[in-house]
């Protein structure tokens, strides 16, 4: 049985508080939604909607930045690079309909973050359980690659998030620039953890503070997996820390 989520203070009961901070994420995912602040990401997501590709020639894209989801609640935050061109910006939905999201759905089910083992389309009846996922950028880029303008652009969506979700306890982070942005934006550019450097290593664990936590993975992106850099043991020891530190 998964550990019970921190009391609620101030008298106010679980259910408000839940409600409340969804409405926060909706609202915040709206301007996400709007956004076309970066000029060259919205010209190669729109490019990319209209003249896809021919496995996926009758979709109708997402072709927008992507917000991210899960529970309001959650006390495991999972945080990506940016939706896949055929992936997220596809479907609308982080790591949905992509290899990558193979891998980490599989993932999630396995140690009880999820309802499902996979995930297709945005509306497969897929639920996250004490679990939220976003993304450091929210738009696909050319040859998934950000320039820093475009990272700084994006940072406030990140900075909100981290702001409005009360609960989080682990923060795991997919890839080495989602890495060095998490701890800029939750250690305000500080390079050490408790006297400790932080640097990026699969499987690293970095005790921020006495309630948050962050877990460092390798992506689980074809070239990754595809190579063996990173292999499903790998993986799932990321998640079975997440898991044991929030059953402490």
């Amino acid at each position: 049985m998964k550990e019970g989520r921190p009391a609620v203070r101030d008298g106010e009961t679980k259910t408000e508080n839940a409600e409340d901070t969804g409405a926060r994420l909706s609202s915040l995912n709206s301007a996400i939604v709007k956004c076309r602040r970066c000029q060259r990401l919205v010209e190669w997501r729109e490019k990319v909607a209209r003249e896809k590709v021919a496995r996926f020639s009758d979709w109708e894209y997402w072709g927008k930045p992507v917000p991210g989801f899960g529970d309001p609640g959650a006390r495991l935050l999972i945080v990506g690079l940016a939706p896949a061109a055929h992936g997220a910006n596809r479907t609308g939905r982080m790591f949905t309909g992509d290899k990558s999201g193979e891998w980490l759905h599989r993932t999630l089910h396995e140690f009880g973050f999820s309802n499902r083992e996979n995930s297709s389309t945005a509306d497969d009846g897929l639920e996250l359980n004490d679990c939220y996922i976003t993304a450091v950028a929210r738009c696909a880029p050319p040859q998934n690659k950000l320039t820093k303008e475009e990272i700084e652009n994006c940072r406030p969506f990140l900075q909100q998030e981290f702001r409005i979700l009360p609960s989080v306890r682990v923060v795991v982070v997919l890839g080495k620039l989602a890495f060095d942005q998490v701890l800029k934006n939750l250690l305000k550019d500080k390079p050490a953890v408790r006297g400790e450097r932080a640097v990026f290593k699969h499987g690293a664990v970095y005790h921020l503070n006495s309630t948050l936590t962050v877990i460092a993975s390798y992506h689980p992106s074809q070239q990754n997996t595809f190579t063996g850099k990173l292999t499903r043991q790998m993986f799932e020891s990321v998640f079975r820390k997440a898991r044991a530190i929030l059953m402490s």
